[in-house]
C-alpha cells in the first residue's frame, strides 16, 4: 500500500551519507536520484524512503508524532541498524529490545531530528 515516505533534510549531503550507512544494513540502496532528492529501496523494489530538500525552499522540520518504521528480518539486524545509526550521528530514542511479546524494536532520530524505528516481529 505505501509507495514511498519522504523525510526532509537541512544538510542533504550529510543525510545521504547517513542513510547510505543505516539503510545499507537492511539491504537498502540508492535508487531514484535527483538534484533535490535521493530514494532508497530494497532489492525487491518495495516501498522507497526518500530524503529530500524541501520543495518550498524552507527549512525541513520534524513532525510531532511522525515516525517512519523500517522492518528488519531479525533481532540482530535491529541491533546492528541501531548501532550503525548511533555511530553515524543519530540520537537514541530507545535502545533495542522487546516491546511486548513479539515486537522487538529500537528507535532513533536522524541528523535532522526525524524519528525512525527499526523493528522485527517474532
Amino acid at each position: 500500500m505505501i509507495g514511498y515516505a519522504m523525510l526532509g533534510s537541512n544538510d542533504f549531503e550529510k543525510a545521504k551519507a547517513f542513510y547510505d550507512e543505516v539503510l545499507g544494513v537492511l539491504g537498502g540502496a540508492r535508487t531514484m536520484t535527483m538534484e533535490t532528492m535521493q530514494g532508497y529501496a530494497a532489492a525487491d523494489g518495495g516501498p522507497m524512503l526518500i530524503v529530500c530538500k524541501p520543495y518550498d525552499g524552507q527549512a525541513a522540520t520534524v513532525g510531532n508524532g511522525t515516525m517512519i518504521a523500517l522492518a528488519a528480518p531479525s533481532h540482530d539486524l535491529v541491533d546492528k541498524t541501531h548501532a550503525v545509526a548511533m555511530a553515524n550521528g543519530a540520537t537514541d530514542e530507545g535502545a533495542p529490545g522487546p516491546r511486548g511479546d513479539t515486537f522487538y524494536a529500537a528507535y532513533f532520530r536522524d541528523l535532522d531530528g526525524n524519528k525512525l524505528c527499526v523493528f522485527n516481529f517474532g
